[in-house]
């Protein structure tokens, strides 16, 4: 029994090494999963030119949506966007370069996930053939056409439609101001430095989520606001991506993301490819200093200032009374404004407006800044307005407080402004045919003398055109 079964060892060895023998090097190799490069036969035309074309389709015809027929036509570019964390569905994000590119586009196509085919970076090809260009919630897309919109690819068709390259390229996010944002930019894979959630997002016991909170619909929208600038724009994360119950990060730094629009196609937003492009390492935020005394039970009868407006000449800057009416940056100052409600927005009489509508400034930042109060000269101390608004958009309009200002206009920025931060100013949101009040805030925990004002960030570009309007200003005392 024992010879049989050494008979059979030395047989199963021996077939082993005689199969291993005759196997050489080049006879087994590790498959190679490296794309092919593929053959284009055609005209391969930038996205800049795609762009171009649907431009003159508008011109010449008044249609927004250009088809394709031409056999031989591709665009090329680099894809930008990943919807492994679920925050985006069924588009692919291509740019024309990896580095400083120009022009975006987004191409919609019927099939989740992408990121397995068409990695972050990979070059594709986009064959035009059969497709439409035009525009998907206000940006440049690529489709198939129905009637005046263009729809997604169907998924039968994509290996046909979209075809990849075998370069994967590492892709530079561009570095861009806020103020800098515009429609060419869309679908660009953007860098924001020294950047921060808004506080009322981002600290506290009511700290958001990206997207899972109980008003969150669709949508989570978050402010985050430019330590360099002031201006802000939304985050926009899906309810449906991985990381919606995620808290949003509570310091300050810089984030990568794609420039769209939101779904209306009129407000900017940012979106995530996934929350680990968010480089928030520094603690120091930029907030400005709170001053917040609560709102007061009590208004005294004493009126220390007060503003109507009504003696100011309609369409003429804001002048008397002790106003400060200064312009820091642009050509835009605080206006007289009159309507009688024919655009369903009237102002209280003649009321106070400031706004960048066509005013081709890169950045509009405007003061109006009422007469110095000694507040140790009565206690009580308390103010209250209402505001209005033709469209905030991305503008913002802030009542602030300075005890080292010197009444001199040139040394405005050079000292400390504080924010008011109980009163309630109108939002972008809010219907712009009503007038909001403030509410009736306390002064009473400010002590010395100082200068309240109300300062406007805007900019002259369309998709921030912001107008805000004040009235009925009054600072009582006991």
């Amino acid at each position: 029994m024992k010879i049989i079964k050494n008979y059979k060892l030395a047989a199963f060895f021996f077939t082993m090494t005689l199969i291993i023998s005759c196997l050489k090097d080049d006879d087994y190799e590790v498959p190679n999963t490296d794309p092919v490069a593929p053959i284009i036969n055609g005209t391969v035309i930038t996205i800049n030119t795609l762009n171009s074309l649907l431009e003159q389709e508008q011109n010449a015809n008044g249609n927004d949506v250009l088809s394709f027929t031409e056999s031989d036509l591709f665009i090329s570019g680099f894809v930008i966007s990943n919807d492994k964390a679920g925050n985006i569905y069924e588009e692919l994000v291509i740019q024309d370069l990896s580095v400083n590119p120009s022009r975006g586009v987004k191409v919609l196509i019927n099939v989740s996930p992408l990121f397995t085919t068409f990695e972050f970076g990979r070059k594709v090809f986009v064959k035009l053939d059969g497709l439409s260009i035009g525009y998907n919630g206000g940006v440049l897309s690529l489709g198939f056409r129905d009637g005046n919109q263009v729809l997604a690819i169907a998924e039968s068709l994509m290996d046909q439609t979209i075809i990849r390259a075998t370069e994967l390229s590492e892709i530079e996010p561009l570095s861009i101001n806020i103020s800098d944002f515009s429609a060419a930019k869309t679908n660009l894979y953007l860098r924001l430095n020294d950047i921060q959630f808004n506080r009322n997002d981002a600290l506290g016991e009511n700290r958001k989520t990206f997207a899972a909170e109980s008003e969150d619909e669709f949508n989570g929208e978050r402010n985050l606001e430019s330590c360099i600038e002031g201006f802000s724009v939304i985050l926009s994360t899906s309810t449906f991506s991985d990381f919606k119950a995620i808290e949003v990060p509570q310091g300050r730094g810089y984030l990568d993301g794609i420039l769209t629009y939101n779904y209306f196609g009129d407000t900017f937003n940012i979106v995530l490819n996934s929350p680990e492009t968010i480089y928030f390492d520094s603690t120091d935020r930029c907030d400005p200093v709170e001053v917040d005394c609560g709102l007061a039970e009590t208004i005294g009868s004493n009126v220390i200032f007060s503003e109507l407006f009504d003696s100011q000449e309609d369409g003429e800057s804001i002048t008397g009374n002790g106003w400060i009416n200064y312009t820091q940056e642009g050509s835009r100052d605080y206006e007289a404004y009159f309507s009688d409600g024919g655009n369903e927005n009237p102002s209280l009489g003649i009321s106070a407006s400031i706004g960048s509508y066509n005013s081709n400034d890169d950045s509009t930042i405007a003061w109006l800044i009422m007469p110095e109060i000694d507040f140790d000269a009565q206690d009580g101390e308390t103010i209250s307005f209402k505001t209005s608004n033709s469209f905030s958009d991305g503008s913002i309009l802030m009542l602030l407080f300075s005890s080292d200002w010197d009444g001199n206009p040139n040394t405005i920025t050079a000292s400390t402004w504080d924010s008011l931060t109980g009163a309630y100013i109108v939002q972008d949101d809010d219907f712009y045919g009503d007038w909001y009040p403030s509410g009736n805030i306390s002064l009473d925990c400010i002590n010395g003398k100082g200068y309240i004002g109300f300062k406007y960030i805007g900019s002259g570009k369309e998709d921030f055109d912001g107008t805000y309007e004040i009235d009925e200003i009054i600072i009582n005392s006991n």
